[in-house]
Order: C-alpha cells, then structure tokens, then sequence
C-alpha cells in the first residue's frame, strides 16, 4: 500500500470550486500522506489549452486526478477525460450545472441515468453558477466580487465541505491499496446541508442561498447568449451578480446563527490522514 496519495489537480477556465479544490484537502499544509499538485490553463478553456497541460499531469503521475472545470461536456475537459482514461489515471470531473449533457444518458426507457465507470465519476456543483461574462459589465474587480461571493455559499452551506469529503474519501481509498471509489452525484440544496447545521432557521438560510444561487446561471446564460441589446443584456448580468450577493448574505446569516449558539461544525485534517469533528469553539480538536 502506498505510503502517500498523490493527487493532481487539473483547473480548466474557472469556476469557483477550481479556486480552493486542491487546498480543501491540507487546508494547513501539514499533511503528511499526501502530495498535491495543481495544474491550470488560467481562464482558457479551449481544446488546445486544455490538452497542452494535461501533458503536466500525466509526468507529475497521481493515484487520481480531479478536473475541475466549466461545463465538462464541451470538447477541451472532453478530450481531457478520454486521455486520462486511456492512460490508466483514475478521474473526479467537478463541474457546474450544463456539465449534466457529459454525465447523463437516456436510458432503454428515456429515463436519464448518470453515465460513470470504476475510474470515472463526478460532482455537480450548481450553485457555482456562470458569471456574468459581458464585456460591457464584467471587469476583473466584478470578477473576483462574484467569485467571493459565490465562495461564501458554497463554504457556509456545506457544499464544499461535502467535497471535501469525497475526496477524502477517495484518498482513503488509495492508501488503503482499494480501486478508489468514486461518487456520481449533483450537490443538491438539500444533500449539501445535510449534517451541517444543528439550528433549523439556519439550514433554510443554507438551502435558499443555494437555491437562488443555481438560478444565477440561468440568468447570466439569458445575459450573455440570448440578449442582442447591449443595455438589456448588462441589466441582467447586473441582475444575476446581485442574486449572487444575496445568496452570499443568507449563507454568511446561516453561519451566524451557528456560531450564536456555538455550534459550527469543523472538521480539520489531522497530520497523518484523516479528520476530527467538533462544534465547539474551544473543543480541543483530537476531541
């Protein structure tokens, strides 16, 4: 059995979850039975951009990779992924809502059924939704404002933290010498809460900052693909960045109500693998 999992990282163009994916494992960078590495084609999302780093991550040799990116259905994380199959290299897509076209088939029946083998699987993140990418509106300040602010959902509602989880999970998986096993499944409101919260107002804070944060998307697809007016199509990427904040605002509420009563649930990485859980502030944290 391996001492250590090594684990790379492929960020292709950007989406929230691409900004901390790699971090969320040693979130204080003492693990000792991992290595990471992260590999990134900056905002490009191309066919060539993408496959130009994958050469990277093949040489870098991990027990699994995680690909993150914007809709993994278009060609670039597409190619990526067959790569790495035929390479040997186990693969976790993470991905935003319009990724459910690469994951999802109609079956016999017309029913849509996910689409995973033993060395591909997937997390859909649909509260990381599309940024309001019109020139007239999004400069690098607005950019990041929205980034922060979808990075206050996903933390505060539990979405990250079940990412976290399964990628713990996998890495178990590889130290413990086990084909990893990995999940097919959507961080829906209610799955992403579950367990996160012990006060019930702030879980429904949780769930409606969720919920308004997957409608952002639909929003700032009308914005920039199916709006000619210039005026119109700025007024509703504006429009889509403020449903974001507000999202913000109900996660950061749903926090606050846990710490009121002191129970925000924590659960840092010990050193050698693994993770606590405690809620209390000033819990030791081997508790």
């Amino acid at each position: 059995m391996p001492e250590q999992c090594r684990v790379g990282v492929l960020k292709l163009g950007c989406i929230s979850s691409t900004l901390l994916v790699d971090l969320i494992l040693d979130e204080r960078a003492t693990r000792k039975d991992i290595q990471v590495r992260a590999f990134t084609t900056g905002a490009k999302l191309d066919r060539e951009s993408c496959t130009s780093v994958l050469s990277l991550l093949v040489e870098y040799s991990p027990d699994f990779a995680v690909v993150v990116s914007p809709n993994a259905s278009l060609e670039g994380p597409t190619a990526v992924r067959t790569h790495l199959q035929e390479v040997g290299i186990p693969v976790l897509s993470v991905s935003d809502g319009p990724a459910r076209r690469a994951f999802y088939k109609k079956d016999a029946s017309g029913k849509r059924v996910p689409v995973v083998s033993e060395a591909q699987g997937f997390v859909l993140v649909p509260a990381d939704a599309m940024i309001g990418a019109r020139k007239e509106f999004l400069d690098p300040v607005e950019m990041a404002v929205f980034n922060s602010d979808v990075l206050m959902v996903l933390a505060a509602t539990g979405a990250l933290r079940k990412l976290q989880t399964i990628l713990d999970s996998i890495v178990e998986d590889v130290k413990a010498g086990r084909p990893p096993e990995m999940p097919a499944l959507t961080l829906t409101p209610e799955y992403a809460t579950e367990g996160e919260f012990e006060n019930p107002y702030a879980r429904a804070k949780a769930v409606a900052a969720l919920v308004i944060a997957e409608q952002v998307g639909s929003v700032t697809r009308q914005a920039c693909f199916k709006t000619e007016d210039s005026r119109q199509g700025t007024l509703l990427a504006a429009a889509a960045h403020e449903m974001m904040r507000t999202a913000s605002t109900l996660a950061a509420e749903a926090r606050e109500f846990e710490k009121s009563r002191d129970t925000v649930l924590r659960k840092p990485h010990r050193s050698g693998g693994g993770v606590v859980e405690r809620r209390g502030l000033l819990e030791g944290p081997d508790r």
